[in-house]
Order: C-alpha cells, then structure tokens, then sequence
C-alpha cells in the first residue's frame, strides 16, 4: 500500500541501485509515489549483498529501499523488456543511476524513450553526469568525495584527509535528485513537457562546498582542514569541558556577548581583541584558550543546562544511540517502524520531510524482497 502524501498519483519505475539512486526514490515513495523498484534476476539490487545481516536480511538494503514495490526484469530478455515497456506506459518518472551510455545501448535513453513515452520524466544520477570530459569514468561516493575537495577540508588540522562520516555524494545527490524530479513534474504540470533531469555526484558536492567555493573563487583563499572549526567564525567550534566535549555555535556578536556573560567573563565583550566577528577569526587561538579554560572547570550537563538557560546555541557531541534518544526525535516521528517478515518490527530513520496536508505515519511499507511483488504487477498490466 502506498503512503498517502503530495505525489500520491504518481508512479515511479526505478532502475536505480545502491544508494544515490535508492535515496531519491525513498524520499519520493515517503511523499507518496508509487516505486515499482525494477532489479536484476538472481541477486537484484547490489546493496541486498551489503551487511550488517541481521537473521539474513540486509539492513543496508532494508534502509533505503521502504515503501516500493520489487519487481526481476532482465532487460535483454525480449519477454521482460515487454514488461519493462509496459511499465513505461503507466509511469510520470523513469530513474536510473546506471553509467552514462548503459541504457542507451539497452535501447532506453532519452531521446528514444522521449519519443514513445512524451509524458515519461527520465531522472538519471551518475558520479560526473551525461556531459564533459570525466563522463564515463566509474565513480563511488569516496571518488567523489576525494575529486572535488570535499576531503581536503575535512579531518583534524594538519591530520590527513578524511571521509565525511556519512556517503554524503550519494544522499546529497539522491536529495538533489527529488528535488529536481519533483520540480520536472511541476514544470510537466504547467507546460505538458516531460524533462530530462541529469544530477551528476561530482556537480552536487562541488555545490555542498558552499562559501569554501566563493572563498576561492572571490578572495583566493584554498580552504584546508580546520577540524571542528569554521573558517569565517569565531567561537564556532568543539570545546572541552571537564569530562567532554561541547560545541558552540556564535554567528555574531550579539550570541558572542550572551557566551560571554554566560561564561562570566562579560569582560570579552569589550576586549578590543573580540569586538567584532573578523577580530575574534583574527584571533581564533586566543579566545579558543580562554573560553576553554573556563569550560573545563564544570561538566557538559551543566554548562549545556546553563547555555539553554542563557540563549546561547550550543550542543553536546551525542554518539548515535544518544542522539536517537533525544525525546526530539520521538516528537519528530524521525524512528518509525517496519515489519520485517523475519525480524518483525523493526525501527529505521523517518523522513524529515513533513507537510501540514498530509499525516506522518509511525510505520511505512518494509523494503520489499527481490521480486516480491511481480505476481501482482503482471497481473495489473493484463500479463498473468
């Protein structure tokens, strides 16, 4: 059953694998698409091969991958490329994140499938796009991450580089993805013409760098790794504090002087040295010293519970089981539940996508299993 939400009506015939690809479709499924996830025979998505295995099912797989339909087709197969096409009949969005060139010589690109299906959205996420001189080479999330620097400005100053914690290529182009798709479908709505949307990994960091970029482009300056640390803010970092850690976040003077009267040194204020934004990044090592030095004398809890208390934004380091117990996330409805056929009931992240039109349900539709529902789709397209 597909959840209710802004694209209920909508179907979605999804060639894509693993995560970039998967995670836009996700996020289309939780807003109320119908996924029909098309894999390979025999093993199916890669990711169905990727651990943990919990009982033997895969919760890398299990993710990402809730709320669709599964169905095996072989695309060279003449009998499942009938399928296939008729599936492209009663489809808004075709997604894909094969290489460039993969499903143009299974005869399925653009131009072709434009043409027999003109209503037909074709979304396709690859790690450099359908243009340019890095086209065809094979990409992953670490390539990516390394090609366009995202590595150089993350990880310890003067440590080596480092991955972001996450796949953040692959989610941040899948969220790419969506938003595109959804803005295809808008443009489909207005005009009747079907887009061709071309989201390329290497593109969508380049612009999750943000002012690293302007930086360069506009002062000259090659960003580096700082750690915690904001290049162009100061006190905008991790701090110690008697028995851990604690972030605070000032992004101007008005929060610098809340900090500083919550730490008891109101002195800073007038500190010729930190009176205004650029001063205190001029002086970064200075200040850094002083606001933890007086961190130190107390413990995370209760400067946290004074900072609250003062205005101040500030955050302790939560590992994941205590981020996830944050009462927040219960209020947020960001743990739902899936029922797993071996596992039973089974907790994974909700979406952050919320609308005042539509409800936001505690369970959704679990992964489904390779080829689960093809009894099903054959018979709705008159093929059982």
């Amino acid at each position: 059953m597909t959840a209710k939400g802004p694209l209920s009506g909508i179907t979605v015939v999804d060639l894509t694998r693993v995560l970039a690809g998967p995670y836009c479709t996700m996020m289309l499924a939780d807003m109320g698409a119908r996924v029909i996830k098309v894999e390979p025979p025999g093993l199916g998505d890669d990711s169905r091969q990727f651990g943990p295995f919990i009982q033997g099912r895969p919760c890398y797989f299990g993710s990402v991958n809730r709320g669709k339909e599964s169905i095996a087709l072989d695309l060279k197969s003449e009998a499942d490329r009938a399928v296939f096409e008729k599936l492209l009949e009663r489809a808004d969005i075709l997604t894909e994140n094969f290489r460039p060139g993969v499903l143009e010589r299974l005869g399925y690109g653009w131009e072709h499938l434009h043409e027999r299906y003109p209503r037909l959205i074709y979304a396709s996420t690859s790690g450099f796009g359908h243009a340019g001189p890095a086209r065809d080479r094979p990409s992953y999330d670490m390539v990516i991450q390394g090609m366009s620097g995202m590595m150089s400005v993350t990880g310890p100053s003067g440590g080596e580089p480092c991955r972001v914690g996450i796949s953040i290529a692959d989610v941040g182009s899948g969220i790419f993805t969506a938003a595109a798709v959804n803005a295809a479908l808008l443009h489909r709505e207005r005009t009747g013409e079907a887009s061709r949307v071309d989201i390329a990994m290497y593109d969508c960091l380049l612009a999750m760098l943000e002012s690293t970029i302007s930086r360069y482009t506009m002062a000259g300056e090659v960003g580096g790794r700082m750690g915690s640390r904001h290049p162009a803010i100061m006190p905008f970092e991790a701090f110690a504090t008697a028995d851990g850690h604690i972030v605070l976040a000032c992004g101007n003077d008005k929060m610098f002087g809340l900090l500083a009267r919550a730490l008891g040194l109101p002195e800073l204020i007038e500190d010729e040295r930190f009176r205004r934004n650029e001063l205190r990044v001029a002086n970064r090592e200075i200040l850094h010293e002083l606001i933890e030095e007086r961190l130190r004398g107390d413990r995370t809890a209760n400067w946290l519970a004074h900072f609250d208390a003062a205005g101040v934004p500030a955050g302790p380091i939560n590992s994941i089981d205590e981020a996830l117990s944050h009462p927040q996330v219960a209020a947020r409805n960001m743990l739902i539940s899936v029922t797993d056929p071996v596992l039973g009931p089974v907790q994974i992240a909700g979406t952050p996508l919320k609308f005042s039109t539509f409800e936001d349900p505690p369970t959704r539709r679990v992964a489904p299993d390779l080829d689960q529902d093809r009894r099903a789709i054959l018979a709705e397209l008159g093929l059982a």
